[in-house]
């Protein structure tokens, strides 16, 4: 997966999950660092093979990588972390040799991600954004976290147990 190889070495994600780890260093809540990432990723392609779906694996990495790389400028100027990660991701994508469409449909879902969809009839890109929400929800381990009390989640979006 040389693509993403190139990504976790680009300067704009570096220094942008730099930022991240320093904004979030003090955060009580879940974190949006590379464990995050990686752990959204995994839960993806999981996801993506149980349902037999044919999504290349470094798009899934990508996308998954990417999907929350616009915090930092969240936290900076009070942008929205999808749409501000949208664009960064395209501009990394485009730099590691993504092609114009693979990087729509990247960015697509990383735009889309906060408020996700979870139908599985859908298809192309919608079904990357749909299991990209699903993911990132069940890569939280509520039922272990030490700030459950405080969380804004609600409820019954809460991770209580393992979901397998």
């Amino acid at each position: 997966m040389e693509r993403i190889e190139k990504i976790l070495k680009h300067p704009l994600y570096q220094s942008n999950c730099h930022k991240i780890e320093q904004l979030e260093a003090e955060r009580i809540f879940c974190r949006h660092g590379i464990d995050h990432s990686l752990d959204v990723a995994r839960i993806l392609y999981i996801l993506i093979l149980e349902r037999r779906l044919d999504l290349p694996k470094d798009i899934i990495y990508a996308t998954a990588l990417l999907h929350d790389i616009g915090r930092a400028v969240e936290y900076e100027e009070s942008r929205p972390h999808h749409e501000a990660g949208a664009r960064m991701a395209r501009e990394i994508l485009t730099d590691c040799g993504y092609t114009e469409s693979e990087a729509e449909q990247i960015s697509s879902a990383i735009i889309s991600h906060k408020c996700g969809r979870t139908d599985d009839r859908m298809a192309g890109q919608d079904i990357l954004l749909s299991l990209l929400y699903e993911a990132d929800k069940l890569s939280r381990n509520c039922f272990d976290c030490k700030a459950q009390g405080e969380c804004y989640w609600k409820e019954e979006q809460r991770n209580h147990t393992i979901r397998y």
